[in-house]
């Protein structure tokens, strides 16, 4: 209650953060002008929104598949959205190079859940539901929502910023609120980033609570980890666009790798359940330049997330 609660304070702060950038904007140079790139923001957000999808789709080269194709995916996501109380998602399988899975769509009843070819050989059964159970927890907070609704500000700062200290009247008093304008498109820009980070532990959460051991989400996040960074750097780059939507984070795989190492005691390739109860009272050990790394990424710190999956054991 507490991850979603604050997810909604950062959607009344940003919002606030809106409201405030108009009123003064709107006293500096008239609200005709400041109305213009607020609702051009909000439009083309609209258009993100109703098109994103297709984008997704058309980008990872989604096939939805059918249960005679693949029985067992379909029935872990109709089990599972059973459980969470949706509507059941479409399935779709990607050939995209790397162990993953994402969910994404407009809505619960619009709701895709999606794995790559390579995560249904990478993980156990067990593991492949705790993900698919993230996945589907996703779609049931519909946090895809918010952070579409959270991401419409920095745009609006963008365009507010822009406005300000680059149109012909811009002169002084203008050129300064275009300024903050910037420096507040930068700090609600890292704002967004945090709720993204938030509404993965939510996600993980949530699959808990659908039924899955804490140490199979462990355990299939490790691995998650471990298969990312065996991928070439110029298929993950391709990727970069569109890890906001996976289970982890591909693009720090390797260091992440080298920091679980802190957790597999036995160095088995799995965190089973005595590693993560052990590391249930123990500090995590992460460097400043990980930490700084963490700030500018959408997804937690990997041993952080391990280390919450260790407290709901």
């Amino acid at each position: 209650m507490w991850l979603q609660a604050r997810l909604y304070l950062l959607l009344g702060a940003m919002f606030a953060i809106v409201y405030a950038v108009i009123v003064v904007g709107a006293s500096a140079i008239g609200i005709s002008g400041l109305m213009f790139y607020v609702l051009l923001a909000v439009g083309l957000l609209f258009i993100q929104y109703m098109i994103g999808p297709k984008l997704v789709e058309f980008s990872m080269r989604v096939k939805y598949v059918t249960e005679a194709e693949y029985p067992k995916l379909h029935a872990m996501v109709s089990e599972l959205a059973d459980a969470a109380g949706i509507p059941k998602p479409k399935v779709g399988v990607s050939p995209a190079p790397i162990p993953n899975a994402f969910a994404f769509g407009r809505s619960r009843s619009d709701g895709r859940v999606c794995v790559t070819e390579q995560i249904t050989r990478l993980l156990s059964e067990k593991e492949l539901r705790a993900v698919i159970g993230h996945e589907i927890s996703h779609l049931k907070n519909r946090d895809v929502t918010v952070i579409t609704m959270l991401s419409v500000v920095p745009m609006i700062l963008w365009y507010v910023a822009w406005s300000f200290m680059f149109s012909r009247r811009s002169q002084g008093n203008t050129v300064l609120l275009g300024i903050g304008a910037f420096v507040l498109y930068f700090i609600t820009n890292l704002l967004v980033l945090y709720g993204s980070r938030i509404r993965e532990y939510y996600a993980d959460l949530g699959s808990v609570k659908l039924g899955n051991a804490p140490h199979h989400m462990a355990t299939a996040l490790y691995k998650l980890v471990y298969g990312s960074a065996r991928v070439p750097k110029e298929s993950l780059k391709q990727m970069e666009g569109y890890k906001a939507f996976f289970a982890s984070d591909p693009s720090r795989a390797m260091t992440e790798l080298k920091e679980l190492k802190q957790v597999d005691l036995d160095m088995s390739g799995t965190i089973d359940q005595g590693e993560l109860m052990a590391l249930r009272g123990q500090e995590v050990r992460i460097s400043g330049s990980d930490k700084l790394m963490e700030i500018m990424s959408t997804h937690p710190n990997m041993v952080k997330r391990v280390k919450h999956l260790s407290e709901l054991t």
